[in-house]
């Protein structure tokens, strides 16, 4: 059974319980640094806090007393006392603490502001994301630091629902048991696949086929090889895809996307680990490792019999689904610092703080492709000088992802006012009758605003 929490409660012989599972708990994550990115984040548990004062330190550090924690960040930007974060009746409120430069919560300046859920914290050149309610288990460490080049690549997380797979993922590895990873287009699918065999200790190749590329009438012989003289044009013998992995990993890509035709002649090889090329007559014993991805739903394709289901049995020993960027935000400091790392030099200087910002409230609907095409393009405009906001692509700059309708522009003194209204709501917690008195206007006027500028007041509370 659960509690109002959502966490699973069991039950011992003594009739005393103890809360097991995942429970939902307000969370911090220091996202990223600009003038650092390849530093890491790190994600402070709030739950057992009183408060956190942040400031500008020597090093990055992280100090708890009691129930107080105190976190520095070497960003000259931020000033050494800059801003602190606390619970009140029930919320947690930023309050900046006389900062030089001023604390910025979801774009705007504020002295103090009622957090919601990802709300996005601006102190100096440092981002913070807000997470109201993440579920986290309770044994969990109060403070979890990751850098991007933590472990295999691909396999750094701070959302504890994808650790925990990764954690599963990790054990399964050495196995020969064959996996299935599947999630939207984009997600990282070969990465954690490339993770896979690194983790696995195949000496043999990681060889990527995309099934989907392959012509149908070529897929066999692309496979599993050809003879010399099998068909025209094949004047020599070709090993095929599957041979070239043995004694490594065969990961096959968009595993959907294979022909109806060549799938039993993949359950075949899975089956009898060995190979017949085509036009051959001795079969070629194999020795390799199968990881299969798909962003199709493969259950559906099974039951509506457009995919072999003795063939989805063979592949789905253990199945993964990558999640979203948009369901990842906590990683998204530690995704941007791991490609900033693979596509700029390493004594780039990073991002502007405009620039961060926009990389932080984008959601990434195209996953980590976009993120990366918007960072390998920032590098050519930005060369060797801070990536600016100009730099980024026009959805990211203006947070329409591609395909979606244009917004309302809305004029200079429109933008004032739903600014104003923005501010208030924040600093009274979305109660519209306060927000008049603080604006002093009618309450019906700001419930006008409200409608017009799509603004949602129980976001605020």
């Amino acid at each position: 059974m659960g509690d109002a929490q959502g966490t699973t409660l069991s039950f011992h012989e003594d009739g005393k319980n103890l809360r097991v599972g995942p429970r939902p708990e307000p969370v911090l994550v220091l996202a990223l640094e600009c003038g650092r990115p390849r530093a890491g984040s790190i994600r402070y548990r709030l739950s057992e806090l009183s408060g956190i004062a942040i400031g500008r330190g020597i090093e990055r550090k992280s100090e708890q007393a009691g129930t107080e924690l105190t976190v520095r960040v070497p960003d000259k930007w931020m000033s050494s006392r800059h801003a602190r974060i606390e619970p009140s009746f029930g919320r947690w409120v930023l309050t900046d603490t006389e900062s030089k430069n001023g604390s910025i919560v979801d774009g705007h300046t504020t002295k103090r502001a009622v957090l919601t859920d990802g709300s996005l914290i601006e102190l100096g050149h440092t981002l913070f994301i807000f997470f109201e309610r993440m579920p986290i288990e309770v044994d969990a460490p109060p403070m979890v630091e990751l850098v991007p080049d933590t472990g295999p690549a691909g396999l750094a997380t701070l959302v504890p629902s994808w650790h925990g797979e990764l954690q599963r993922l990790q054990q399964i590895a050495s196995s020969e048991i064959p996996m299935l990873i599947e999630g939207e287009s984009g997600t990282g699918k070969e990465v954690i696949a490339r993770a896979i065999h690194t983790l696995s200790g195949r000496q043999g190749a990681f060889v990527p086929v995309n099934c989907g590329a392959l012509p149908e009438n070529l897929v066999e012989s692309e496979l599993f090889g050809y003879k010399k003289g099998a068909f025209s044009g094949a004047q020599t013998d070709h090993p095929g895809l599957v041979r070239a992995a043995d004694g490594g990993t065969l990961f096959l890509d968009e595993i959907g996307d294979l022909p109806p035709s060549s799938q039993a002649s993949l359950l075949r090889v899975l089956q009898e680990r060995e190979v017949m090329p085509v036009g051959g007559t001795r079969a070629v014993p194999i020795d390799l490792r199968v990881v299969a991805a798909t962003h199709r739903a493969l259950d559906d394709m099974v039951a509506a019999q457009s995919f072999r289901h003795d063939l989805f049995a063979r592949l789905a020993g253990f199945r993964v689904t990558v999640p979203t960027v948009a369901e990842r935000r906590a990683d998204l400091g530690l995704l941007i610092g791991a490609l900033h790392t693979r596509v700029f030099p390493a004594d780039h200087p990073g991002f502007d703080i405009d620039a961060a910002r926009l990389l932080l409230r984008y959601p990434w609907p195209l996953n980590v492709r976009e993120l990366e095409q918007a960072l390998a393009t920032a590098q050519v405009l930005a060369s060797n000088e801070l990536v600016r906001g100009d730099h980024l692509p026009d959805s990211v700059r203006t947070g329409r992802p591609p395909g979606a309708p244009r917004p309302v522009i809305l004029n200079e003194t429109d933008q004032k006012v739903r600014d104003q209204v923005v501010t208030a709501l924040r600093e009274h917690g979305g109660n519209v009758s306060a927000v008049a008195r603080a604006l002093d206007k009618d309450r019906k006027q700001i419930q006008r605003w409200i409608k017009r500028f799509n603004l949602d007041p129980g976001s605020y509370r």
